[in-house]
């Protein structure tokens, strides 16, 4: 028997986060194995009056592609794959994954050419700024093991942050999305980081059910050059396949000129994949009141109440300072107390403390005001 709240997730996908429109083609993606909420999805497609198309990825096969490719390969395959993105006017992904390292054992060499000639220009050139999308994980065994629960908790769990009342957050948002629109100078300090940069100019966006799931962030990004400072970021992050834990970057004029983490020589090669990942290509503070701990996978994590992430790589359109690479790697910081605390300054005006927002206009994007 269907889980109703599948269902439910479903009909929210179809109709909301890319609202889908009669005779609009989408495209569903399933990487690992979620057939239930697939099958759920194409059928609310059709009752939308849209054009489902299913591609069903197995992570141990593409990752056997990705480790004997070379460049021309890596580009062959992604111009097939182009030509059907660019024939889409939706997108969903589900990815239930079993194995979060299971690329742990293809090169960084590989992976810089899957990233540089497949993921950028696939998906953060083409998908990000020309479909109407939305990516999601799946509750899984796995899922629930990173997270620490039994898969009925994450369950539980998983539904409860994805099926917020989005509507309800979206109003909350506004006042955010315009203060950064007014905002020249941001400071950030904790422990461990003390980092500055400029917002002036660039677009702010509020995201609330519409992209990434679960959602519950408001982003912009730093004038590219802007950027001073050192930042360590207190939540492990996944990345090519390995999970990496105490990353410390230090900035000049912009640039990442000192990295370290547990695994220097990859983040390092990761930075070193194009110039633009050793800038940042976007700043976005977390407020989703469902999701408060790290549980091992960015697309929850960036969403942690009292967060905030700064991203090396490349920038949305729609909020572009001019960065371009086949890197976006969310990096993520907790400051509420018992993770450290730290503060968030908008042109010289403390915002936010230890998590929570001290300004009057800012209060509902507080927890309980957004449960």
């Amino acid at each position: 028997m269907e889980d109703p709240r599948i269902r439910k997730f479903a009909q929210f996908l179809i109709n909301q986060a890319v609202y889908l429109k009669q005779g609009e083609k989408i495209l569903i993606e399933l990487h690992g194995h979620a057939y239930t909420l697939a099958k759920a999805l194409i059928e609310e497609a059709y009752r939308a009056g849209g054009q489902p198309f299913i591609h069903v990825f197995d992570y141990e096969l593409e990752g056997a592609l990705i480790a004997g490719s070379d460049t021309q390969h890596m580009a062959d395959v992604t111009s097939y794959e182009l030509a059907r993105m660019r024939d889409m006017d939706a997108y969903i992904d589900i990815r239930a994954t079993d194995n979060i390292t299971a690329w742990n054992n293809i090169s960084a060499e590989q992976m810089a050419i899957y990233n540089k000639e497949y993921w950028g220009p696939l998906h953060l050139q083409q998908r990000c700024n020309h479909t109407k999308w939305s990516v999601l994980r799946y509750p899984n065994d796995a899922m629930a093991q990173l997270a620490g629960m039994s898969t009925g908790e994450y369950e539980d769990f998983y539904f409860k942050a994805c099926l917020l009342d989005y509507e309800k957050m979206a109003k909350a948002m506004e006042n955010m999305v315009r203060r950064m629109a007014k905002t020249d100078r941001v400071h950030i300090t904790g422990p461990g980081t003390d980092i500055s940069f400029s917002i002036k100019g660039i677009g702010s966006f509020a995201m609330s059910g519409n992209k990434n799931i679960p959602d519950g962030e408001i982003y912009t990004a730093p004038v590219r050059d802007s950027v001073n400072g050192v930042i360590s970021y207190n939540v492990p992050s996944p990345e090519s396949g390995f999970l990496f834990h105490d990353v410390k970057l230090e900035f000049r004029d912009g640039k990442i000129i000192h990295a370290t983490a547990d695994n220097e020589d990859l983040i390092n090669k990761i930075l070193d994949t194009d110039e633009g990942a050793r800038y940042v290509g976007e700043f976005a503070i977390g407020v989703n009141p469902v999701i408060t701990k790290p549980m091992a996978d960015i697309l929850f994590d960036e969403k942690i109440a009292g967060s905030f992430h700064l991203t090396p790589g490349n920038s949305y359109d729609n909020a572009s300072n001019g960065n371009h690479s086949a890197v976006h790697w969310d990096l993520i910081s907790i400051q509420r107390p018992e993770y450290g605390g730290g503060e968030i300054f908008f042109d010289g005006e403390l915002i936010r403390k230890d998590g929570r927002f001290v300004v009057d206009d800012l209060t509902c994007l507080n927890p309980e005001n957004l449960s």
